[in-house]
């Protein structure tokens, strides 16, 4: 599963991201699906648009070495959760594309099977 790129604002102006959430045994723990998240904007509800209650035990950080990356850990009750934020934009990077690749190998060689045996993934066509 891919995550559609955002193209970088060249202005001033920003994207406004909600990603909905589920939790598991009471967290949620994962990259914000984008990148350069301007952290200071960075809300946790119950509830999608800023609705139902606010999660403010919400730990942040960011990876060393993939500084426009964010990393949240949240602890809650809820079910799921909408995380809200502003970024201006994706950074690509080699990861995205080797995500592709892999992607377009693994779909390839299904092709190939499917030429040879007229099955793919044990089904049938």
């Amino acid at each position: 599963m891919f995550t559609v790129k955002l193209n970088k604002k060249q202005d001033s102006s920003v994207y406004v991201i909600e990603e909905e959430q589920l939790i598991n045994n009471g967290k949620y723990e994962g990259f914000l699906e984008h990148d350069n998240v301007n952290r200071e904007t960075l809300k946790v509800y119950t509830g999608s648009r800023l609705t139902g209650d606010e999660i403010t035990n919400v730990i942040p950080s960011v990876p060393a070495e993939t500084p426009w990356k964010t990393y949240i850990k949240v602890v809650t009750d809820a079910d799921k959760i909408y995380i809200t934020y502003e970024t201006p934009g994706d950074t690509v990077e080699a990861e995205d594309i080797n995500h592709l690749q892999e992607a377009n190998e693994v779909m390839r060689e299904d092709f190939e099977t499917y030429q040879l045996t007229g099955h793919i993934d044990g089904g049938t066509f």
